[in-house]
């Protein structure tokens, strides 16, 4: 670590690597300039925020608990093979285990304050639940799905069988032997199929829009329930495909998504109260600190 960065203060050298590593997953030691001057830039904006918040009110009396510093230690020591690499790697970036505990203290101590203050924000109550469940129906409606098995004759222009005229008529001689007989569906495809699916009688599964092949996608999504597609051919072959079931669009009922609704609206209170109250402490000491 060069001059400039040893002038920091230790925890501050700390914000300066997860900056780095966040960014660039690389040590500040190894980034060119024009890249450490960003991971500067960076610990610059979340070490002053980080020592607004430790020096406001709401700090005073909050410290996290040693077992929750010693955990964070682990965490961090269990990404290296040994304790000397990670003494080694601090070391190279201005950093020892003490320097290392005292940052995690204060990143700690900065998440509680944090937590304290947004859980100032306004209670969430049963009105604003329901308006916006009313107002946001489409984000609580399921799409249709369909339950369906295939039968796939593979293309593959090495092998005579498997020319796309010789696997085109192979699974036309098939779709010939289902007509007016879909309960024959599950046998054909374990004798024919060139699909791991064959084992399972050709199910695939309940699937919904754009989980298939496009060319599948849009011919499965217009079959009747029970009925059997005629030959398909997506990139890898050639496909008949049984809708066994449709599943409709179903919306989720409110008392379903109540709980839901309740998390992201208090999360979204404690955002907004957090914001606020670090704009006032900001204008309060007269800085103008980015998050």
């Amino acid at each position: 670590m060069t001059g400039p960065e040893l002038a920091r203060p230790p925890e501050y050298r700390y914000h300066l690597l997860r900056a780095a590593q966040e960014r660039f997953g690389r040590n500040p030691g190894a980034l060119d300039p024009g890249k450490l001057a960003e991971a500067h830039r960076q610990a610059d904006r979340t070490f002053a925020l980080e020592t607004l918040v430790l020096g406001s009110p709401e700090a005073q009396g909050l410290f996290p608990p040693p077992e929750r510093v010693d955990a964070a230690l682990a965490e961090i020591a269990r990404r290296y093979p040994d304790e000397a690499a990670l003494a080694e790697d601090l070391a190279d970036n201005g950093l020892d285990a003490d320097a290392l505990r005292r940052a995690l203290q204060r990143e700690l101590t900065f998440d509680a304050v944090i937590t304290r203050v947004g859980a100032r924000g306004a209670a969430v109550g049963e009105l604003d639940l329901r308006l916006y469940y009313e107002l946001n129906r489409d984000r609580f409606t399921r799409p249709e799905r369909r339950t369906v098995r295939q039968i796939l004759v593979t293309v593959n222009e090495d092998f005579p069988e498997n020319r796309r005229e010789q696997a085109l008529a192979r699974l036309e001689q098939i779709a010939a032997r289902l007509e007016g007989h879909k309960q024959r569906f599950g046998g054909l495809a374990r004798r024919h199929s060139e699909c791991p699916t064959a084992l399972k009688g050709g199910r695939l599964g309940t699937v919904g829009r754009g989980q298939l092949y496009p060319e599948l996608d849009a011919v499965l999504f217009r079959l009747p329930e029970g009925a059997v597609s005629g030959a398909v051919e997506s990139p890898i072959g050639f496909h008949l495909l049984l809708c066994e079931r449709i599943h409709p669009a179903r919306a989720l009922p409110f008392p379903q998504a109540r709980e839901p609704i309740r998390e992201l609206l208090m999360e979204r209170t404690r955002r907004n109260c957090q914001k606020a109250w670090i704009a006032q402490i900001r204008r309060a000491a007269g800085t103008e600190v980015l998050s």
